[in-house]
């Protein structure tokens, strides 16, 4: 029950049925979820302050934890895992990337640009506002410039000691896929003396780690013409071998049962889909996509071989994930073990009365 006139986006007290104060969020008038919460502290008022502090926290934890890691790209702002649902902002060297994705930080917006200049002394603040989710919010689709200049038409930015360039105002997300920092760190480590087939690649984030992991050859399919020609770009900043690199601009369902028809196979296979099901009503359908793909790629798996195997799904959790891999690796008649999991990257922490914030979850597995 909604007691007054209330506009999108505004804060509102959450009362119980006795009328006690239990929290304070953003009222939206279209979500099916009517209030986010800023705060169960009822002594703490949604103002500057609120989010001067905020933003201050999650920068900081940022800031101590990335003296363990070389990159200068980084998320630094989780959205409700930061106690700040709707909110995300990455950062691309002084460039910072900001979505809105719901009523209540929309409504902030020109304070939260403001206090992000201020508290990381950026270059630039780009909106990229430009995701389905907005209309559930009733919001429109917004990008470009909220504070500050034009941010390059590519970004450098360099993590376990390779270069890739990002564009921030068409990429896929914010430019580039932060929260698979570590994972492409090992399976760097894991290409070494193998023939790898990347699928989804992108820009070829696994693709290039794979092979300054001294891979003997890398196949990398992408179904985007201006991913791959990036990815191009990103093999000759790190002055990789180009003959060592198989570019195919092709649907990967398509293509990889082009390869099982073909009788290809593969030492270590990356599978890194976008993501099928964004929430729990859709889990189903993406199951039988999930199923699909990870059924052809252990088929094209030679014996002892691994599968690197992610999904990004929030509708999908981590048990039914297994399942389903189970379940294509029996179709495809193979015995198989999991040796290690991944998870998404230190930068993107999963609060604990917000377990959905843990929407990375993936698989290493090998082939008996």
């Amino acid at each position: 029950m909604i007691h007054g006139e209330v506009a999108n986006g505004e804060t509102v007290d959450v009362l119980d049925a006795q009328g006690h104060l239990l929290a304070r969020g953003a009222y939206s008038q279209h979500s099916q979820i009517r209030v986010r919460i800023w705060s169960w502290n009822l002594d703490e008022q949604i103002d500057e302050s609120f989010f001067h502090r905020r933003l201050s926290q999650s920068l900081a934890y940022r800031t101590s934890s990335e003296k363990r890691y070389s990159s200068n790209a980084s998320r630094l702002v989780h959205a409700e895992s930061d106690g700040l649902p709707g909110l995300i902002v990455d950062r691309y060297d002084d460039t910072l990337v900001v979505q809105l994705l719901s009523s209540g930080p929309e409504r902030w917006r020109d304070l939260i640009s403001d206090l992000l200049m201020e508290l990381t002394g950026s270059a630039c603040v780009f909106e990229r506002s430009d995701v389905d989710i907005r209309k559930l919010e009733g919001l429109p689709s917004r990008t470009g410039i909220l504070r500050g200049s034009e941010p390059p038409e590519l970004i450098e930015i360099h993590e376990n000691n390779l270069r890739f360039l990002v564009n921030v105002r068409d990429g896929h997300k914010t430019g580039f896929y932060l929260d698979q920092r570590a994972n492409r760190g090992r399976i760097s480590v894991i290409a070494k003396n193998r023939q790898v087939l990347d699928c989804f690649a992108y820009t070829g984030g696994f693709s290039i780690s794979a092979l300054a992991g001294q891979a003997n050859r890398v196949t990398m399919i992408e179904s985007s013409a201006d991913a791959i020609g990036l990815a191009k770009l990103n093999l000759d900043i790190n002055q990789l071998a180009p003959e060592k690199i198989e570019w195919i601009e092709e649907d990967v369902f398509t293509q990889l049962r082009s390869f099982r028809d073909q009788g290809r196979t593969y030492d270590l296979i990356v599978l890194d889909p976008p993501k099928f099901a964004p929430t729990f009503a859709q889990a189903q359908r993406a199951a039988r996509g999930y199923k699909d793909i990870n059924l052809l790629a252990f088929k094209l798996l030679r014996p002892g071989g691994i599968l690197a195997t992610f999904s990004c799904s929030g509708g999908v959790s981590q048990d039914l994930f297994q399942k389903i891999v189970a379940s294509a690796a029996l179709d495809a008649g193979v015995d198989a073990q999991i040796v290690d999991y991944f998870h998404q990257a230190y930068d993107h922490p999963v609060s604990l009365n917000f377990p959905e914030g843990g929407y990375l979850k993936g698989f290493l597995i090998r082939t008996l």
